[in-house]
């Protein structure tokens, strides 16, 4: 690649200061305030050094720095690293918070509460945890692993490193650690392209692993820049299979179908598309004023993750029962969503004009009934089919059905995480709920909980990320 800095948008100039933004490439710092961006949720104005392409891509004449070094020694690093992520010592995660609260809509304490659970994402527990889940024998990450088929024939497999571009998730400012950890794991080359909500916690984590190990592979295996989304300047430069075996995305449908346009032989889409996730509550949570007080807390407690701004937040709850005691459920539900809560603030931004508009539309037909208010303390919509609109902002969608049985036929392979209630009705439903394309079913309440090493968006991701390569001395054709 010849050098090439690429300005992605106007250049800084007169006018109110931008947040300045610095890069993380290779190993090394890199400030500049070449380019002046503004961030898609509030739009604050932060400027960048201009992209160096050069700089970004490792050459494939080089071998990745991380092909040797044992995962277990990978681990061990992660780990220290995380140990040095307190938000209370580490001045790098205490610039990013003051900085990541001008540019996310998420509330400062949620944010705060965020960076405070850091360093439990790089625990030697789930780290290992994620490898296990994902390899049958994880020796294949550390070099060649042989193996004979049935007919005698003797090859060895690798998990070979790739080269990736990830596209971070702007709905969660400490999301980006999960990344760095799974681009570790399987020692890959990584670019990160960071969101406009939040262009610093990814540098701020790398700049503390430079500290703990400035040439340790795993530092020089990583970059993290930011560019505007689809621009095709930057995405055409990069979005080469010479350069890169993987894009693994995060973020809407219109920044999915973006990357596809790039995709061919030798490099492919490894992603995390959007996704709607529903709860599902039977009969017996409406048997007393009690139980519905529970029911209504633990639903409040999975609309609510960020703020519903997470994937796994449910938006449609659709429920079984005589409808006084769903109507008791529902009044309840709209008090239990203006709660603070660790992830999640009392008041939020409002729901859009356009979400208003459709819900008056549906009371005034006698199609809909209606608790909480438009304020974005919360919103509970009332109906027997499910509405047309996307709900958000804490709006909730409760639709009354005659058995969460027939619910499932508003399942679909964008259905990620459904919550259920009681829990011991998953078991009966879970079959039909993959049938349908759903990923994955939790006890209601359970949205924001996960078992270590799990599948995410049915797929092992690790197992996705690598190259495998084959080396073969067949002496047989076989019969497959």
């Amino acid at each position: 690649m010849t050098a090439t800095n690429i300005r992605t948008e106007s250049p800084a100039g007169a006018g109110e200061i931008p947040v300045p933004v610095d890069f993380f490439i290779r190993g090394e710092l890199v400030r500049g305030d070449a380019v002046r961006h503004r961030s898609r949720d509030l739009g604050v104005d932060f400027a960048t050094p201009a992209i160096d392409g050069d700089a970004l891509v490792t050459p494939r004449s080089e071998l990745p720095p991380l092909l040797d070094v044992p995962v277990s020694e990978i681990i061990e690093f992660l780990a220290e690293c995380g140990k040095h992520l307190d938000l209370d010592t580490n001045p790098y995660m205490q610039h990013a918070l003051e900085h990541t609260c001008k540019v996310n809509p998420l509330p400062r304490r949620v944010i705060e509460n965020l960076f405070r659970s850091a360093p439990g994402y790089l625990s030697p527990t789930a780290l290992w945890s994620n490898v296990e889940a994902n390899f049958a024998n994880p020796a294949v990450l550390d070099g060649w692993v042989e193996r004979t088929d049935v007919l005698g024939n003797v090859g060895a497999l690798r998990a070979f490193p790739p080269r990736m571009v990830h596209m971070l998730a702007g709905n969660s400012p400490t999301g980006c650690i999960s990344s760095i950890a799974q681009g570790a794991l399987v020692k890959a080359v990584n670019v990160f392209k960071m969101p406009s909500s939040d262009p610093f916690t990814c540098v701020a984590i790398l700049r503390t692993m430079a500290d703990v190990d400035p040439s340790h592979p795993v530092v020089r295996s990583m970059s993290a820049v930011y560019w505007k989304g689809g621009d095709e300047r930057v995405e055409r430069m990069l979005y080469r299979p010479q350069y890169f075996d993987r894009i693994v995305a995060w973020g809407g449908g219109d920044a999915i179908n973006n990357v596809i346009k790039y995709l061919g032989p030798g490099i492919q889409l490894v992603s995390f598309d959007p996704k709607t996730s529903i709860s599902m509550i039977g009969a017996e949570a409406f048997v007393s004023d009690e139980v519905i007080d529970e029911v209504a807390e633990l639903a409040a407690s999975d609309l609510t993750v960020f703020n519903q701004d997470a994937c796994l937040a449910s938006r449609f709850i659709f429920v079984e029962g005589e409808r006084a005691g769903i109507e008791t459920f529902c009044e309840v539900l709209a008090r239990r969503l203006a709660v603070d809560r660790f992830s999640a603030s009392a008041d939020a931004p409002p729901p859009s004009s356009e979400i208003k508009d459709e819900v008056d539309m549906l009371a005034l037909m006698d199609e809909a009934k209606v608790w909480g208010s438009f304020d974005g303390r919360g919103l509970v919509v009332l109906t027997e089919e499910p509405v047309g609109f996307h709900p958000s902002n804490k709006t909730a969608n409760v639709v009354h059905v005659p058995s969460l049985e027939q619910a499932v036929r508003h399942v679909n392979v964008a259905t990620q995480t459904i919550g259920v209630y009681p829990g011991s009705r998953k078991r009966a439903l879970r079959d039909r709920l993959a049938s349908a394309g759903a990923q994955r079913v939790v006890r209601l309440g359970g949205a924001a909980k996960h078992v270590m090493g799990g599948p995410h968006d049915a797929m092992f991701p690790l197992q996705r990320f690598v190259h495998w390569m084959s080396d073969e001395d067949a002496i047989s054709a076989g019969l497959f």
